[in-house]
């Protein structure tokens, strides 16, 4: 596997994390983050992120990289994401990049160049959005691109303003800007995969962990060092719901079950995002064989 990227994706909850500690301990690797909101200090209980004792004593880059009130960058995280690879590689091991958010996943993997922003294009974009509100500017991309605007959230109106900025100054659809499957190192691309209702269960069983592990009292201390005012890490699943429950909006029923439920939703943009890249290689981590299959797929074996 020398000189091989390992690449673990699939929706939140299906056990990534878990399969590529698992990976890397037996290649020789060293794990990758690609979920974007692990990308920030303190967000640890609401993203499932490893505590220490549970990454095998594997090293994991590109967690707690940046601050909450800091915009995310998808060409800033593939600037990191690639050195990262280059001196795992450098040390002579496997880099391991796992995550759901699948942008970054093909920004560390793929060939991808993202275009340029235009300072008052995107003003006046930001000010449409405060004026009109994101699901005006979704409808609006849906016109113009109407695959971006199945891939973004209608309510993410980050990017659904940098969207229409590359409208705007490329005069192309944004989605165009994604070329084909093509990475830049040789890769093999695991995917998990489980049968819809077992992940819903999943995904609420962990939202049920979460409350108990103290969810709300981190969103509580994130708020007070300025997530409210992060434009990107305030919209995480459940950090959302639970600002607002702060905010008295909600009740504590309610931000659990609308957290729920915003992350089913995105389990299957997940599911759909990567079902499109005809490179996944499909395993149930169910079955007790996942890992010496994984391992086969790494080696080029037929199981």
């Amino acid at each position: 596997m020398p000189g091989c990227v390992i690449a673990v994706v699939g929706p939140t909850a299906a056990g990534k994390s878990r399969l590529s500690v698992d990976l890397a301990l037996e290649a020789g690797g060293e794990v990758v983050n690609a979920d974007s909101m692990q990308l920030y200090r303190g967000m640890d209980i609401g993203t499932a992120k490893l505590a220490q004792a549970q990454r095998g004593g594997v090293p994991h880059h590109l967690l707690d990289v940046w601050d909450v009130r800091q915009a995310a960058s998808v060409a800033e995280y593939q600037r990191i994401a690639r050195e990262a690879i280059e001196g795992i590689f450098a040390r002579g091991r496997v880099p391991v990049v796992v995550g759901g958010s699948g942008l970054y996943v093909r920004a560390a993997l793929d060939d991808l160049n993202f275009p340029g922003t235009d300072r008052l294009v995107r003003e006046r974009l930001e000010a449409e959005l405060a004026d009109q509100g994101p699901a005006a500017l979704h409808r609006r991309l849906s016109r113009l691109d109407p695959a971006a605007a199945a891939a973004i959230l209608p309510g993410n109106g980050r990017r659904i303003v940098r969207a229409l900025e590359v409208i705007d100054l490329s005069g192309r659809p944004f989605s165009a800007t994604l070329p084909g499957y093509e990475s830049v190192y040789p890769t093999v691309y695991i995917g998990l995969r489980l049968p819809r209702e077992r992940l819903d269960e999943r995904i609420e069983a962990r939202v049920a962990a979460m409350w108990q592990l103290g969810f709300v009292a981190e969103v509580r201390r994130l708020e007070a060092a300025g997530l409210r005012a992060g434009p990107t890490a305030s919209r995480g699943l459940g950090y959302a719901q639970v600002l607002r429950l702060l905010a008295g909006d909600c009740t504590p029923e309610q931000a659990r079950a609308d957290t729920v439920r915003a992350t089913k939703r995105f389990a299957r943009r997940q599911e759909a995002w990567f079902r499109r890249d005809p490179r996944v290689r499909w395993l149930d981590p169910r079955e007790p064989g996942t890992l010496p299959a994984a391992l086969a797929m790494c080696r080029g074996v037929r199981m």
